[in-house]
């Protein structure tokens, strides 16, 4: 393509809402617009990159390489479009925007219950889209442009992907408190008698806790491994199971539980958000992830 003269750019738009949602009907919906327009439109953008762009499989829509390969370049495009169009000056409580974040189940609970009271008083016009994914799909996200802040933790990231410590987390243990029999805190050898419980997203890698384990010469017993922070703390009551997990995602002591250090050194993590240097510039986006830092830091 040598020249815009003749282009529609509104094509861009549509072509990046696609790529995101890989769903025409999703499409139309997010851009408010018919289910054939989108189709027409996904038409006329085939033939002006001579490419099919998305392909249909497994009941939805596949990028092909081509699509893949400038997905990146037209999101930092049409942002910067974006910012050159949008007014002056910036006001949250009329702005009108979606943003797009992804997090685990361990970030929503310690950020969205801070954030959304928040946002419904200073920017009552402005939606959020929460997803979860894997650390090395939310980086994926960040780059192609289909999330706007990724919530974790990111030891290693590309050049193009900003990163901001928001908190440093410690490790703390949950058990039942009648199990312990008045033993608290716990020692290593009652800790490592004990079945355990791990929270961790892929069961076939050491989690943080057992690397600090190994490095003492110990192993534990894992009789539980669930992906879900949200929900670990409510399965040890009534059990001899002791949970090892980031001390923000833990009820308060009580209840007939209880919660201690670990009787060995575990090191803290940072919790990080995430961004593509692209947004660096985006009133909007400076404003959201300065309350963040402010809600969280």
């Amino acid at each position: 393509m040598n020249s815009l003269a003749g282009v529609d750019l509104n094509l861009l738009v549509v072509l990046e809402a696609l790529l995101a949602e890989r769903h025409v009907s999703r499409t139309a919906i997010r851009l408010n617009k018919s289910q054939p327009a989108v189709s027409h439109a996904l038409a006329r953008l085939r033939h002006l990159l001579d490419d099919p762009l998305l392909v249909r499989r497994s009941g939805g829509l596949e990028p092909t390489a081509r699509a893949m390969e400038i997905a990146p370049a037209l999101a930092e495009a049409l942002d910067r479009m974006r910012h050159l169009l949008a007014p002056a000056g910036f006001d949250p409580a009329m702005e009108r925007r979606t943003f797009r974040l992804a997090m685990s189940d361990y970030g929503a609970a310690v950020m969205l219950p801070a954030l959304l009271p928040l946002m419904r008083a200073q920017a009552p016009h402005v939606d959020l889209v929460v997803s979860q994914a894997s650390r090395d799909v939310m980086i994926s996200q960040i780059i192609d442009g289909e999330i706007d802040l990724a919530f974790g933790v990111f030891p290693d990231l590309d050049r193009s992907v900003r990163s901001q410590r928001l908190f440093d987390e410690r490790f703390a243990c949950l058990a039942d408190a009648a199990s312990l029999g008045g033993r608290s805190p716990m020692d290593l050898a009652a800790y490592l008698e004990r079945p355990h419980a791990l929270v961790h997203l892929r069961a076939d890698r050491p989690s943080e806790i057992d690397i600090a384990l190994a490095e003492l010469g110990h192993k534990r017993r894992l009789c539980l491994i669930i992906p879900h922070w949200g929900v670990a703390s409510h399965l040890i009551a009534g059990t001899d199971l002791v949970l090892t997990v980031a001390s923000r995602i833990l009820p308060a002591p009580g209840n007939g539980l209880c919660v201690f250090a670990p009787p060995f050194e575990i090191p803290a993590f940072q919790f990080t958000q995430i961004w593509h240097k692209r947004r660096d510039g985006d009133p909007a986006h400076q404003w959201l992830r300065a309350q963040l830092q402010h809600l969280l830091g």
